[in-house]
């Protein structure tokens, strides 16, 4: 009922106030005019998503629509964010190459009058996604780039993208630094999308949030279980080996892409006057050794993200067994030649020899060297705490036997 979307508009604009607002599928003229008349009423910035078509490519604004969101919805709006099919048709040719979307973004904001255009780069072609930004007042032209992602999870991207412009401006920036900053946000909802379903998977606006929230829970659980080190440092400092430790914890798996997305301690874990200390706090990127043990291990169970280095010792390696540890090792010798050539594929390569054979990450893995490589012993669990207590339990049971 148009009417009731009318009323709920001046109601929230006479209750709360209305900074700024976005537009995305209006189905019908009726509904389109409705708008327009409380927008035009309260006067707030309006960003225009001109919804046309579902990702099926069939239609989601009725015939007669279309017309009215461009002589009643489009004129009023600050922002108009149309990807390169609905440009096509707002400027009424084709929309294949960034040539053609700076020339449908200012035919469409001299014939509708919006003031910005934002042909979106998303549907064209190349290894970036460009937008074209077009400023009618000033006839200015501006590129926002990213690079193109191959996920077919794109689902619900312009509406994020133009809810985020919206609520830029409803934050106070002006509109360069909103839509900057909106694409900064949807690059990053693109890269974490979520692959749910049989199709295309939804984009995921709160990897802006959450990526930055996890990063710092990761290095706060890692400094937690570094201070557990120091506090037991002779202890500890009794199982560095010659290569010294090292403590990795990686980001949840959805946020995984690499070594760069596993925190560990820069300059490692090294035995000083015989007591474990850390080189200084942990960063990303800091462990490539530490780390492939832990991407290794995710790939098969996401939920173990940390991994500590100690020396080779059969003893630790039989008091686990008897404690009700899981362990598995595998022989370095066994490499075939091209993984033995890359240290980071041949820490995968034995990491998955070793958890093959006892079906699912081992809470311990090792290894006996081989020529120039030091036997190691690497304690796997879901977090560094976890990772550090399992090496307590064992050390504290060979301390009372001695």
């Amino acid at each position: 009922d148009p009417q009731i979307v009318e009323a709920q508009i001046d109601t929230v604009a006479e209750d709360i106030g209305i900074d700024a607002a976005k537009t995305g599928m209006l189905s019908s003229s009726p509904i389109m005019e409705a708008a327009a008349r409380a927008i035009k009423r309260w006067r707030f910035p309006l960003v225009v998503d001109p919804v046309m078509y579902a990702k099926s490519g069939d239609p989601l604004i009725r015939p007669e629509a279309m017309e009215t969101l461009k002589r009643v919805i489009i004129p009023i709006a600050k922002v108009i964010t149309p990807n390169a099919p609905e440009a096509s048709h707002l400027a009424g040719f084709p929309v294949e190459t960034l040539d053609d979307a700076k020339r449908a973004a200012k035919v469409i904001a001299e014939e509708l009058h919006p003031e910005i255009v934002i042909v979106k780069g998303g549907h064209l072609t190349g290894p970036e996604s460009i937008d074209i930004v077009y400023f009618r007042d000033t006839g200015e032209y501006r590129e926002l780039s990213a690079p193109r992602i191959d996920t077919k999870n794109t689902h619900g991207t312009g509406c994020s993208f133009s809810a985020a412009i919206a609520a830029g401006l409803a934050r106070g920036m002006d509109a360069w630094e909103a839509i900057k900053v909106a694409k900064e946000l949807i690059t990053k909802a693109i890269m974490y999308s979520l692959p749910l379903g049989h199709g295309h998977g939804p984009v995921n606006p709160m990897a802006w949030l959450e990526l930055e929230a996890y990063k710092v829970e990761v290095l706060d659980e890692l400094n937690k279980a570094l201070t557990i080190i120091e506090k037991n440092a002779e202890l500890v400092g009794s199982y560095i080996p010659e290569v010294q430790s090292n403590l990795g914890y990686a980001l949840p798996a959805l946020y995984v892409r690499n070594v760069n997305d596993v925190a560990a301690v820069p300059g490692k874990i090294v035995k000083y006057i015989g007591k474990a200390k850390p080189s200084g706090p942990p960063t990303f990127g800091a462990s490539s050794h530490i780390a492939n043990y832990i991407l290794t291990a995710m790939k098969y169970d996401s939920e173990m993200r940390a991994a500590m280095n100690i020396k080779y010792d059969e003893e630790i390696i039989r008091i686990a067994r008897e404690l009700g540890f899981v362990t598995s090792g595998y022989d370095r010798r066994q490499e075939p030649p091209e993984v033995k050539a890359k240290e980071d594929i041949s820490i995968s390569w034995g990491a998955e020899q070793a958890i093959r054979a006892v079906g699912k990450v081992p809470d311990i893995i090792y290894h006996q060297g081989d020529w120039g490589k030091e036997p190691e012993i690497i304690i796997l669990g879901r977090t560094p705490t976890e990772v550090v207590n399992k090496l307590l339990t064992i050390i504290n049971h060979i301390s009372k036997i001695h």
